[in-house]
């Protein structure tokens, strides 16, 4: 059993996408359920969590949609705005959705983010959500992660996950000694907050994918170094599989990126920790039905 807890789709409108440059021609067009098909079927994934990608209310009806029809998809992580008055009411309208399993918000790039952390309509929002059962997804790079770890510490109710193993700069990790640095002090503070779980998903395009010549050793051996904190750090009960396909796509095909993670959890696991990382951790902590899996 093997559930990609981080993939998303669009029917792209370059309004809708803002986050997609004029760098990104391979994420400027539909990216759909069935554009992925054949490369989940060759590496064994039996199901797929579809995680928000526009900051929009319209985002959790879509997403919600597209798991209706496919099968694939036995969890959303949807979107709505956490600062807004009627944020429980919001929630509560989805309260009959039982493939919606959390919220996200691109907290990655908001202009002034320990603002947005600090604000108690903010909290609030968390606080609501979490009251729900709700995952929240906290997506943040690096040297951001200083500026969220009292706001992960404030909000313990339920689970919080931390995408893309905190998004460490593979790019200048041997040339700027105090990214590995800071990255690891960071982390090392989550893994001390027993409501933390954290998808070790997005490091290809940490590294440098705009020269277009694919994974270089020295950046898939951080990428497996820094995975190698993760299990260290979080243990094997709180780390899952993600791709971020389609975005994965500028730095490697998904065939690599989960060939990088397969390897990894063959070498690293026990067979009782592959089941949890491969599909178990996922299942408790975003609350999937295995029956719906696969």
């Amino acid at each position: 059993m093997k559930i990609d807890t981080h993939q998303h789709y669009w029917a792209y409108a370059a309004e809708d996408f803002p986050w997609i440059s004029p760098a990104m021609p391979l994420l400027q067009k539909d990216c759909l359920p069935a554009d992925v098909g054949p490369a989940l079927h060759s590496a064994g994934v039996d199901a797929v969590v579809a995680v928000q990608a526009r900051s929009c209310a319209a985002e959790t009806d879509y997403l919600l949609g597209l798991a209706k029809a496919n099968p694939q998809i036995v969890g959303v992580v949807g979107w709505t705005d956490l600062c807004a008055p009627d944020v429980a009411d919001a929630l509560d309208a989805y309260a009959g959705q039982r493939l919606l399993k959390g919220y996200r918000h691109i907290l990655q790039d908001e202009p002034n983010l320990s603002a947005l952390v600090r604000d108690p309509a903010f909290h609030m929002g968390v606080k609501a959500l979490q009251q729900r059962a709700l995952v929240y997804d906290v997506l943040v790079f690096d040297h951001q992660m200083t500026a969220v770890l009292d706001f992960c510490g404030r909000h313990n109710d339920h689970w919080l996950v931390l995408d893309h193993v905190g998004k460490p700069c593979i790019r200048d990790w041997h040339t700027r000694p105090e990214v590995p640095t800071r990255w690891l002090a960071c982390m090392r503070a989550l893994a001390a907050m027993p409501h933390v779980a954290c998808k070790l998903s997005g490091l290809v395009t940490e590294a440098d994918w705009s020269q277009g010549t694919g994974l270089q050793t020295q950046d898939t051996k951080t990428m497996l170094e820094c995975f190698d904190r993760a299990l260290e750090l979080f243990g094997p009960n709180r780390i899952f599989y993600g791709s971020d396909w389609p975005v994965c796509q500028l730095a490697a095909p998904y065939e690599a990126v989960h060939g990088l993670a397969h390897r990894w959890a063959n070498t690293r696991l026990t067979k009782h920790e592959q089941s949890a990382f491969w599909s178990a951790n996922a299942e408790r902590v975003y609350q999937l039905n295995r029956q719906t899996a696969g």
